[in-house]
């Protein structure tokens, strides 16, 4: 059966939108997904599912809505390509500590205009690169004062973005492959 990673947007991030792991995998299997696993605190879902990526991200949004009051974005991806992001890797040379390392991933391509205005907001040492539907961003001053940063986590990119640091990619990619 197909493996999916489903990447909650902006949940439990502070005292706001709030969902207890547990409870979230128990809804989820209630609906139908198997084998869900969940990663860290932070919305990471791993799913099999004979449905179609769109649909996947449909049923998810919709449970968190029905189980939790809380509309939330979510981004998908096969484990194939998860597995073609973590192949790709395009700073990994000079990303040496993996949280400072961040792959946004987007629900569609990221228009030409937003990406040039996310380079020219990078600071010296930052590094961007805009690859289909992911962003990956350096960040080796950390992300607390980073202007890229607050660019890419913001709603202002014209699609829907999530992003995880480097660790948090692999780690799904690892529980996919179960």
């Amino acid at each position: 059966m197909p493996r999916y990673v489903a990447l909650l947007r902006g949940i439990n991030l502070g005292p706001r939108n709030r969902i207890a792991m547990p409870a979230l995998r128990e809804a989820l299997e209630a609906a139908g997904f198997e084998d869900v696993q969940t990663y860290v605190q932070s919305g990471n879902v791993v799913l099999a599912s004979r449905a179609k990526a769109d649909a996947v991200r449909r049923k998810v949004e919709r449970v968190v809505d029905e189980s939790f009051g809380l509309e939330i974005p979510v981004v998908v991806r096969t484990k194939a390509e998860l597995a073609a992001v973590v192949e790709r890797n395009p700073l990994g040379k000079v990303a040496t500590e993996p949280k400072r390392y961040q792959v946004s991933f987007l629900d569609g391509k990221l228009g030409a205009a937003v990406a040039r205005k996310l380079e020219e907001v990078a600071a010296p040492g930052e590094e961007l690169v805009v690859s289909g539907r992911e962003v990956f961003a350096w960040h080796p001053a950390g992300v607390a004062r980073s202007k890229l940063w607050a660019m890419l986590a913001g709603k202002g990119l014209g699609v829907t973005a999530t992003a995880r640091n480097w660790t948090t990619v692999t780690q799904l990619l690892e529980l996919a492959g179960d």
